[in-house]
C-alpha cells in the first residue's frame, strides 16, 4: 500500500516557506482572480521564485497595478496582466485563443461567495457555479494544449471547506426548482472545483498534467464581502500568506511531482470524512473525490459550454 504523502509544512506555513529553494525560472503560470488576497500572494510567490506569471482578472486595470507591484517587490519583470471574466464565455475563449506557448502552472483561484440573491449569467447559469466552476472548466479545457506542451504541468483548483455543505446537484445545477440558498450554491460550486481537479488528473496524467484541489483555510479577504466579514474563531484563522501556501505548494513544490487527483489543506492531503458534522474540523467529502461524479460533471460541463 502506498504511504500517504507527507510534507514538512502545516497550518502555519507560509508561501515563502513552501517556495524556499525552488527555482521556477523558465516556467510560466496563470493565476486567476489575482487582484487581491490569495491570488496576488500566490502570484507574488511564484514570481519571487522566477516564474513568468500572468495575472488573469475581471478588472484588468487592478490586475495591471498588482502585476507592477509584484515586479517591483520581487525584481521579476515577467509579471503581466490579462483580462478574464470567468462568467463570460466570450472572455474565456478570447483568453485561451490568445495564449501561445507552453503553460506549466494553472492556478484556478478566482471565486465569489454566498451571493445573497439568485443571479444568473446571460446563458442562464447560477452565477456562483458559472464563475467558480464553469468558467474555470472552460479555461482549463481551452488551455489544455498549452499544458500538454509543457510536459510536466500542474493544475491547482482552489476549493473550500464549504464543499462539505453540498454535493453537485446534477438535476438542478441552476436552482430552477429548489429554493436558492447562498451557501448551498457556493458549496456546490466548490465541490465542482474539486471534481474538476479529479477529472483533469484522470484524463491527462499520462501526458504529464497533474491536478489537485485545496482548501486554503479561513482568511479575511474580499471573498467575504457578502457575508459580513470573517467569523471564524481567531485561533483558526490564517494570514493571506499562510492561506496561499497550499496553492503554491501544489503549483510549484518538487514534493508534489507525480501527485494528482487529491484534495489538500494545511499543506497536506486531507482525510475523507463522512457527514457534515465534520465541517468544523476539515476533511474532504467522498462525493467530491468520486471518479464517477467527476466524469459526469465533466461531460455535463462540456455540453454546457458548447451551448
Amino acid at each position: 500500500m502506498n504511504q500517504p504523502l507527507q510534507t514538512p509544512y502545516g497550518f502555519s506555513s507560509t508561501t515563502d516557506d513552501v517556495i524556499e529553494g525552488v527555482s521556477l525560472t523558465g516556467r510560466r503560470a496563470v493565476v486567476t482572480g489575482a487582484t487581491s488576497g490569495l491570488g496576488v500572494e500566490t502570484a507574488r510567490a511564484l514570481a519571487a521564485a522566477g516564474a513568468e506569471v500572468v495575472l488573469a482578472a475581471r478588472r484588468p486595470d487592478a490586475a495591471a497595478d498588482a502585476a507592477a507591484e509584484i515586479s517591483r517587490t520581487t525584481g521579476n519583470p515577467h509579471v503581466t496582466a490579462r483580462s478574464l471574466d470567468l462568467a463570460d464565455p466570450r472572455s474565456v475563449a478570447a483568453f485561451t485563443e490568445a495564449w501561445t506557448g507552453p503553460l506549466h502552472m494553472l492556478v484556478n483561484n478566482a471565486g465569489i461567495m454566498a451571493l445573497p440573491e439568485l443571479r444568473r449569467t446571460p446563458e442562464g447559469h447560477e452565477l456562483q457555479f458559472a464563475t467558480n466552476y464553469l468558467g474555470h472548466f472552460a479555461l482549463t479545457l481551452g488551455l489544455y494544449p498549452a499544458l500538454a506542451a509543457a510536459g510536466d504541468a500542474r493544475i491547482v483548483s482552489v476549493s473550500s471547506l464549504a464543499h462539505l455543505m453540498s454535493p453537485v446537484i446534477f438535476d438542478d445545477l441552476d436552482y430552477r426548482f429548489r429554493p436558492y440558498d447562498p451557501w448551498s450554491a457556493y458549496a456546490q460550486s466548490k465541490t465542482a472545483d474539486i471534481l474538476l481537479a479529479v477529472g483533469a488528473d484522470r484524463r491527462w496524467a499520462r501526458e504529464g498534467i497533474r491536478a489537485n484541489a485545496l482548501n486554503p483555510g479561513a482568511i479575511a479577504t474580499n471573498l467575504q464581502q457578502h457575508t459580513g466579514g470573517l467569523r471564524t474563531p481567531e485561533h483558526l484563522r490564517k494570514t493571506v500568506s499562510q492561506g496561499a501556501a497550499t496553492s503554491v505548494l501544489l503549483a510549484a513544490s518538487p514534493l508534489l511531482a507525480g501527485v494528482g487527483g487529491q484534495y489538500f489543506e494545511d499543506c497536506a492531503p486531507s482525510p475523507v470524512v463522512e457527514g457534515s458534522g465534520a465541517l468544523g474540523s476539515g476533511g474532504v467529502a467522498p462525493y467530491a473525490l468520486d471518479p464517477e461524479n467527476a466524469e459526469r460533471l465533466w461531460r455535463t460541463a462540456a455540453e454546457l459550454i458548447a451551448g
